[in-house]
């Protein structure tokens, strides 16, 4: 059982929303703008309506795996263990999804789903350093970064569970490997800014 749901989740983590909205807008998310299936570039093309709707669906496909794994499996020492892996499983699929040759988003909005319903407190505090980032430097790229830097202290701070913050730990190393570019562009101060790349559809979304 537990083994089906961790395929399971990474199925659905698979899921490409933005590809799939996109395409309902008339707009192939992957040909236009920074080509990344996450909610940005979606916000960019297709609207903040499709785009915020990209998000969410993101944040959920993270969520409803683990609530599944939460009600599917027996009380036990080990079920938070198991839930705490159906989330990773999820981030793995959106990340490298089966239905996408394994090209897929960058996981914030799926890692923030997964955190809220694992660490709620600790994503909040997390999403407010992430939107002082942004706000202060407006780059979307610096604020994820730094928010997937800090969640592995602040899910072990608040919680003290081992397994949530190791796989805090894991998501942000994969935040970090997937924005390899926005770090370089980020060090020669190429990378655009938040308030140029809304009118601006080169630029290059996180998510």
């Amino acid at each position: 059982m537990e083994y089906l749901i961790l395929l399971a989740a990474y199925l659905v983590g698979s899921i490409p929303f933005g590809l799939v909205l996109g395409r309902l807008a008339g707009i192939d998310v992957r040909a236009a703008g920074s080509r990344n299936i996450g909610a940005t570039n979606v916000t960019r093309l297709a609207g903040k309506k499709l785009g915020a709707l990209t998000l969410l669906c993101d944040a959920l496909k993270g969520v409803l795996p683990m609530v599944a794994a939460a009600r599917l499996l027996p009380e036990s020492g080990g079920r938070e263990l198991w839930v705490t892996l159906a989330g990773g499983a999820a981030f793995l699929g959106h990340l490298y999804p089966l239905y996408l040759s394994f090209q897929g988003g960058k996981g914030v909005a799926t890692a923030l789903g997964i955190f809220l319903y694992l660490a709620p407190v600790a994503a909040l505090l997390d999403l407010l350093l992430f939107i002082g980032v942004v706000s202060n430097w407006g780059y979307v790229s610096l604020g994820s970064l730094t928010a997937a830097l800090l969640m592995p202290g602040l899910v072990w701070l608040l919680y003290g569970s081992a397994s949530k913050a190791l796989l805090a730990l894991g998501v942000g190393a994969l935040v970090w490997l997937k924005h390899r570019e926005n770090i370089l562009r980020l060090m020669r101060g190429e990378e655009k800014g938040w308030k140029k790349n809304k009118t601006d559809q080169s630029g290059n979304d996180q998510r």
